[in-house]
Parts: C-alpha cells; structure tokens; sequence
C-alpha cells in the first residue's frame, strides 16, 4: 500500500501543477451554457421561456448542422467570467436541468430572438415585479448596457435587497404490483429555502425539507423499523455561506458538490450521499444528499480550480432491512439462517474527513476536467461471519472503509449533438465472494470504471441519449459475485407535445453480461409555469443478484405532482 504521506504529497504537485497551468491561460471571452438545440423555433421558445421564468438571461443562435440541418440552440447568458456561468449551472442542476460550460467567442452561429410563445396585450399585461435577492448563482441583470455586472449582484454600494424564498411541495403515489399487490408510497414532500446577501461580499443559503409518507398508517406491509424509518424525516438541505475575493470564491456549510453528470446512473458524481431508500429511482436532484464541506474556487480565464474538505462526512441512506429496495447481500445457503446487523458507521472526527481536488479548462468546445478524492466510501459493503452454533447462521455488517478515486469527465459540443465521458479509478474498495471458506465474506478490489454518451437533438424537441459503460477489475478473483469485466447500455428518449407541455419519455438500461434491466415509461404535463404532474413505471427484470434483478419483485406504477414557488 502507499503510505498516507506520499498520497498527500502526489495531491500537493497535481494542485500546484494545475494552478501553474491556469495562470498561463489566456482570458476568454464571454462563457454560456448550452442547454439544449431544436429543429423548432417554437420549442426554443418555450424552452427560453422556461428558463426566463426561473430567473435565467437566455440567447438563441441559428446554425445548420453537420447533416445541413437548420437548427437553433438555446443559451444562457453569456456570462463575462467562467465562475458566473459554472454559477448558472450550478442552479440549472439544482433545478433538475442540464447543461454545459461553453466559450461564447466563435461558436458559430447567427443570432435569433426568442420571445416567448405568446405575449399578452399591453393592456392586460402585468406589471413587473419588484426585484427580489438571487437564488445561488441566479444572474441579476444590471442596468444597461452592463452585462459585466450581472454576476450576483453584489457590487459596491448596492441598496440591499430583501431575501428570497423558494421552494416546492410534491406529491407522490406509487404501487407496487407483484403479489401481493400494495400501495406502496403516498409521500409528501416540502421543500423551503431561502438565500440573501450580507452587504457586497458574502451570500447565504438556509434550506431544508420535510417528508410524511402516510402509506405506513394506510397499511401494514412494512415492518415496524421500515415505519420508524421512513414515514416522516426532516432534513437539513443546502445550507451555506458563500464569500469572494478576486479570482477566489470560498463556501462553508452543508452543499452539493457534482463532479460528474450522466443519465440515469452515478459514475464520477463521487462526493455526494444519495438517499438510496427508492434505490436510483428519484430524480437526481431529489437524491442527492448535501455534504457538510469546505469549498475553495479559483478561476482565471478559461481555467477552474477547486479544493474540498469534508470534516465530517455524509453517507448514503440505504434505509432498513424488510424496506423496498434494501440493498440485501447475497442469501445464505440451505440450512443457515441470515441476519443484518446494524449498519456500521465511522465516527464524526478529523481522522474520518474526506478531501480531494478538481480542475478543469472550457476550450474550442471541449470542458474537460481531472479530480482527486479521498475519504471514507459513501456506499457501504457488507462484511460477513459465519455462526455456527447454536443456530447457523449467516451474519452480514454494512461497513463502511477508506477508499481513493482518480478521474476525470469531458462534454463536448458535436454541433448536432453532445459528447460526454467519464472515467474513475477507484482504490480499496470491498466486494462480496462466493467462497464459505472466505474469513469475512469480502475482497478488497480497485475498479476501472468508464463511460462515454452521446445525445441528439430530434424534431419536436425530441431527443435521443445513448450511453455505453463498463467495470473493469484489474486484480480480478475467481469467486466474486461479478464478472472480470461488466458492461452495459442505456438509451433515453422523449418528445413534446402540445408547445412543449405534454413530453412522453422512456428510459432503458441493462446489462450486457447478463439479463438485468431497468425500464421506465413516463409522460409529464407542464400545467403552468409551477405545476407539473406526471404517471409512470418502474419495471425491473433479471438475475436475482444483478443490480436491478434483484429488485424484480418492485415493478410499480408511480404518479407525481409538484408545484414549484
């Protein structure tokens, strides 16, 4: 094994060698996110109108793709600096969007106005409101013709501004329909925040959210500590001060940190806690579980640099044995029992904090990052014992042990399409082995992970994602649960309808090894600009320990209303 002390040191010449290459890199012009393109101009308008509502300056650009289609992409911004429109994006995610970090400067294309798709007459039109204080990282628009002060809004002299409140309240319904049949969430969520500024040098964050889930006083399918577990929680959500000094940005308090973002699975997203209770099956934003963490910035010109601290680490919530999507380990054979004891968490203290590094330049198209991590694993393992008097049984402890992970994530504009890739190498992790005679039921594995995705814009603001992964096990032995190597495959769709407020969507992904699937049908109305509902599926089919087999017994069909404030 490495010692401790050369890791740190290998950290300490990456973070300088990056900051040294970030110097020498020249100042770009105007960055954007790009957030979609559409062969419609009715669809980038209610797509721009969309983003307007949630407080985002948007652009449309007219190009002609590589097959000599006509084509308009929707933009947000621009923004004069980098960290304001990783700032942007931050906000896109924490909505549920997605996006990336571009060079305004040449990317072709030829200007287009997008109004949104119907304007009130003057007569009925509404007055405008009275500006209220920016969600984290929301562009303020300055006086014109000023766009370079659009940043937080937090220049010298500015009247103060009242906080701003947020939020939503959701409603979820699901039932699970393998006998025996049975309601299995009636869940109401609310969710509230606030952000606000102290004078023109700090903003702040207080968020939190509050769950009841009435299907555990509806029935009694559920045990008594799945009822204690999940009928009713309230959790702190993002929580934070943010302060700035020239090229630095620092945040302290409870965050999201995402290094990495693909469709349907987590690939190199290595720092966030994921409330795992309903498995993957809720929307990312939902899942995610903020970390209490230190968060450095630098930024200077086309580079982005970041340190991160954890003190005191979150990890994921993978609920209680007899719950829906417990995670359970291999069964024991014929003849033993099979018992989980309570899950094994480190201690809150220095020794058991987590740090890590990222850096990443946006150039001619390409975002292209590298990161460092190391901390305690947010999954946990399961460490087996074998008893074997007076009853025997199978003993299996969810644990938890230090773990290291290198890599890295690139997006790249195709023109028609966009690219995106990651790979993670992963160090001591624990994996289950088929083997009685084995001590503790577990090896410890280092794992080669990658992935790459493609996504097409289609007519009627359809598009169309195709992503390919695999697993690769370097020191590979012969009794583990999984294959030396493990691919897979998803594909994602949808269309809109109706101006973009009817969108039917579908969602596969599976194995190649072996069958293991995961398939999600869905259609969502956007009723107005706050309330949208949807019905759904969640169908699971497989080998009894693959990673969705084993959830074979779940197939449910799922309804949701959210109104967002």
């Amino acid at each position: 094994m490495i010692p401790a002390g050369a890791h740190r040191s290998r950290t300490l010449q990456l973070l300088c060698m990056a900051v040294s290459l970030g110097f020498v890199t020249s100042a770009a012009a105007d960055y954007v996110v790009q957030v979609g393109a559409y062969t419609e101009l009715v669809y980038a308008r209610e797509a721009a109108d969309a983003l307007r509502g949630a407080g985002f300056p948007t652009k449309g650009q007219r190009f002609v793709s590589a097959t000599g289609r006509e084509m308009i992409r929707v933009l947000v911004g621009p923004f004069p600096e980098l960290r304001e429109a990783n700032a942007a994006l931050d906000r896109l995610r924490s909505q549920g969007r997605r996006g990336i970090v571009r060079s305004y400067e040449g990317l072709a294309g030829e200007a287009v106005a997008l109004p949104p798709p119907s304007i009130p007459a003057p007569e009925t039109r509404e007055k405008p409101e009275v500006p209220q204080a920016p969600s984290p990282g929301e562009v303020v628009p300055a006086e014109p013709p000023a766009p370079a002060d659009a940043l937080f809004a937090l220049g010298l002299g500015e009247a103060p501004v009242k906080p701003r409140v947020d939020g939503y309240f959701q409603s979820e319904l699901a039932y699970t329909t393998p006998s025996p049949s049975h309601l299995s969430k009636a869940r109401q969520t609310l969710e509230l925040g606030g952000t606000g500024r102290w004078g023109s040098w700090a903003k702040w964050r207080l968020s939190g959210r509050l769950t009841y889930d009435a299907v555990f006083d509806i029935n009694d399918y559920y045990p008594a500590s799945v009822r204690e577990d999940q009928r009713t929680g309230a959790e702190l959500r993002e929580t934070y001060v943010d302060l700035s000094s020239g090229d630095w940005d620092l945040r302290l308090g409870r965050q999201h940190i995402i290094w990495g973002e693909m469709i349907g699975l987590f690939f190199a997203d290595v720092v966030s806690a994921k409330d795992l209770r309903e498995f993957i099956l809720p929307d990312f934003d939902y899942l995610r579980i903020p970390q209490w963490a230190a968060r450095a910035e630098y930024f200077h010109g086309d580079f982005h640099g970041e340190l991160v601290w954890i003190p005191y680490q979150t990890y994921d919530n993978i609920g209680v044995p007899g719950a829906q999507f417990y995670p359970y380990p291999p069964q024991s054979p014929p003849g033993y029992g099979y018992v989980i004891e309570p899950e094994q968490r480190p201690d809150h203290s220095l020794e058991n904090s987590g740090y890590g590094a990222r850096f990443s330049f946006v150039r001619a198209g390409w975002d292209v990052s590298g990161f460092y991590y190391r901390s305690i694993d947010a999954a946990p393992y399961f460490s087996r014992r074998i008893v074997l008097g007076p009853t025997p049984a199978y003993i299996y402890t969810p644990d938890h042990d230090r773990i290291q992970q290198v890599g890295g994530t690139l997006s790249k504009d195709l023109v028609a399409s966009v690219l995106r890739a990651e790979v993670i190498y992963s160090r001591d992790r624990w994996f289950n082995v088929d083997d009685p005679t084995d001590a503790d039921g577990v090896v410890r594995q280092n794992t080669f992970d990658a992935v790459i995705g493609i996504e097409f814009p289609l007519p009627h603001a359809s598009r169309l994602n195709l992503q390919a992964f695999q697993r690769r096990y370097p020191d590979y032995v012969s009794t583990m649960l999984q294959d030396k190597v493990e691919s897979g495959a998803s594909v994602y769709a949808s269309i809109q309808f109706a101006g973009g407020r009817v969108e039917p969507s579908l969602m596969v992904i599976g194995s190649l090894n072996r069958s293991d699937w995961l398939a999600r049908p869905k259609i969502a109305w956007q009723l107005d600009g706050h309330w949208k509902i949807s019905f759904g599926a969640d169908l699971f089919g497989g080998a009894p320990l693959g990673l969705f087999g084993r959830y074979d017994n779940c197939d449910r069909v799922n309804a949701e209303a959210r109104y967002i404030f």
